[in-house]
């Protein structure tokens, strides 16, 4: 408990500071009193607008998104027992993918248009496969192997309809499917904090009994949790989490996957890792913003930098499972 508390209480730490951070470096550099002076809604010259319309939406963005992603993605690594059960793996992003796609340049619809059907698309892919994966009792194996070829589906009709769009509806859909703050907007980032609010109570209230799950469903309801109600209410809420980050910033790559393996070797065994994965999900996001911004001639999305430090460690993971004799 004291490991947890410390790491945890350190997690949070990191987090104010890089926030902090995004807020100050940019173009122009100001001081930490100019972003207090601005968060406090005191008008200071210069500062106002690009803190406090530029940088503070994009940080808060950041902040919730990565919140999301990393306590979604560990919901569903818990429930199925499986490090590959993350969001990105298992077909979610792609359903949210395809369908902004596919409004984007087939559609022409506006940003807002695409936000909701972003969300539609993740909600319809995460209940279809949830049902293909229930027939004859449910499997958390049948649902990563569902949801790797459901992914594999929706990537290629999100390739072919890439293929048949003219180069500006094309430079709109690349730069949605990257993950990317750029667009950040206090118009875009309010129902995030809605979902926000709504679901991550919800999915904190089930930390014990996901707990329970990780030993198996007959152990679990001999131990009084009630399986599917917690399959079904933790598969809602983090479904619901997940398509909201997705439909504010894009799909940013692999936060969701990394997020609880970071946590779990930080936090130690034995205890719940739903805040902490969250807690890492967002320094990952704030951290490669900063990153993609600043650390290279070029600025880069936040997505082609969490890809890069995710991919690698997707094959590390698929490497070690395969050595230690493990599957899927």
């Amino acid at each position: 408990m004291r490991r947890r508390a410390v790491a945890t209480g350190a997690l949070a730490v990191a987090i104010v500071v890089v926030f902090a951070l995004s807020l100050m470096i940019g173009n122009t550099f100001y001081g930490p009193i100019e972003v207090a002076r601005v968060i406090l809604g005191e008008t200071v010259p210069g500062a106002s607008f690009t803190v406090g319309e530029l940088r503070l939406p994009r940080a808060v963005m950041g902040l919730l998104a990565g919140f999301a992603f990393g306590i979604a993605g560990v919901t569903f690594q818990t429930m199925l027992r499986n490090p590959l059960a993350s969001p990105d793996i298992i077909g979610i992003s792609s359903g949210a993918s395809a369908a902004a796609v596919f409004g984007i340049i087939v559609l022409a619809v506006d940003e807002t248009t695409v936000s909701l059907l972003a969300l539609g698309g993740a909600i319809l892919t995460a209940v279809a496969i949830y049902l293909l994966a229930h027939r004859g009792g449910f499997a958390g194996t049948r649902l990563i192997l569902i949801g790797i070829g459901v992914a594999a589906m929706l990537d290629s009709v999100v390739t072919y309809v890439l293929s048949k769009a003219p180069a500006w509806d094309l430079q709109a859909a690349m730069r949605w499917l990257t993950g990317s703050l750029n667009s950040a907007n206090w118009e875009s980032t309010a129902p995030l904090l809605l979902a926000s609010i709504v679901f991550v109570p919800l999915l904190l209230a089930q930390g014990r009994p996901l707990g329970v799950l990780r030993l198996g469903d007959d152990s679990a309801a001999g131990l009084g949790v009630a399986v599917r109600g917690t399959r079904v209410l933790a598969i809602l809420a983090a479904v619901a989490l997940l398509a909201f980050a997705t439909a504010a910033s894009g799909p940013i790559a692999f936060v969701a996957f990394m997020a609880g393996p970071i946590a779990a070797r930080i936090i130690g065994p034995g205890a719940s890792l739903l805040l902490p994965s969250a807690f890492v999900g967002a320094l990952l996001v704030l951290l490669a913003d900063l990153v993609g911004q600043f650390a290279f001639g070029n600025r880069y999305p936040v997505g082609v930098i969490t890809g890069v430090l995710g991919a690698p460690y997707l094959i590390y993971l698929l490497v070690r499972m395969n050595r230690s004799g493990g599957s899927l």
